[in-house]
C-alpha cells in the first residue's frame, strides 16, 4: 500500500491532513499553544515547548530514515544556504517576538480557540508571506550566500545516517534527562 503512495495525491493529501491534526492535537495537549507555557520556554524556566518540538525531530528523524530503509519513502532535500537561513531565522524571529507563536504553536493557539493566534497570527502570517513573496525577487543574491545545495548531514560527512542519527537522539535524551533533573 505504501509503496505505490507517492502515485495517489488525494491519499497523500489526506494522510497529511491526518498527521497534522494528531501533531496539532499533541502540541495542544502538551500546552504549546498556552501564552503561559511560551514564555516561560522564551524565559528558561518551563521547557515543554521545546520537549515537544525535540521529540517530534527524533521521531521524524528515526521515522523517515526507517521508511527510506524500508524502501517506503524517498528524501527530497530542498537546497538552502546560509542566506536563507539567516533571511528565515529572521522572519521566525520577529513574527515570534512580536506575537509570541511559532508557525507550530499558533496553529495549537488557532485550535484551542486564542483569538491573539487567529487574528493576529493567522493575518500576520499571510502578510508576511506576502511581504516576503515581493521581496524576493530583490533578495536572491542574499538567499544564493552561502550556498550548500541540497545535501543532508550524513551526506556532508560521507557517513551512514544512523551514524548521525543515533548520537544526536542520545544528546537528545541526555539534554531531556538534565532538564527534567532540573525541574524545568
Amino acid at each position: 500500500m505504501l509503496k505505490n503512495l507517492h502515485l495517489k495525491k488525494q491519499t497523500q493529501l489526506i494522510f497529511g491532513l491526518l498527521m497534522g491534526i494528531i501533531f496539532g492535537f499533541l502540541l495542544q495537549k502538551g500546552g504549546a499553544g498556552k501564552y503561559d507555557i511560551i514564555l516561560g520556554q522564551l524565559l528558561l524556566k518551563d521547557f515543554t515547548v521545546i520537549k515537544i518540538m525535540l521529540s517530534a525531530v527524533v521521531i521524524g528523524m528515526i521515522g523517515i530514515y526507517i521508511l527510506k530503509g524500508l524502501g517506503l519513502a524517498q528524501l527530497h532535500p530542498k537546497p538552502g544556504s546560509i542566506g536563507m537561513t539567516v533571511v528565515g531565522g529572521l522572519i521566525f524571529g520577529v513574527g515570534f517576538a512580536v506575537l509570541g507563536y511559532c508557525p507550530g504553536t499558533i496553529s495549537a493557539a488557532i485550535g484551542q480557540g486564542n483569538l491573539d493566534a487567529l487574528f493576529g497570527g493567522l493575518i500576520g502570517i499571510l502578510i508576511g508571506s506576502g511581504i516576503f513573496a515581493h521581496l524576493y525577487p530583490g533578495l536572491q543574491g542574499v538567499l544564493k550566500k552561502g550556498w550548500f545545495g541540497d545535501i543532508t548531514i550524513p551526506e556532508y560527512f560521507k557517513v551512514n545516517p544512523w551514524m548521525v542519527i543515533l548520537p544526536l537522539c542520545l544528546v537528545i535524551i541526555l539534554f531531556f534527562y538534565w532538564i527534567e533533573s532540573m525541574g524545568l
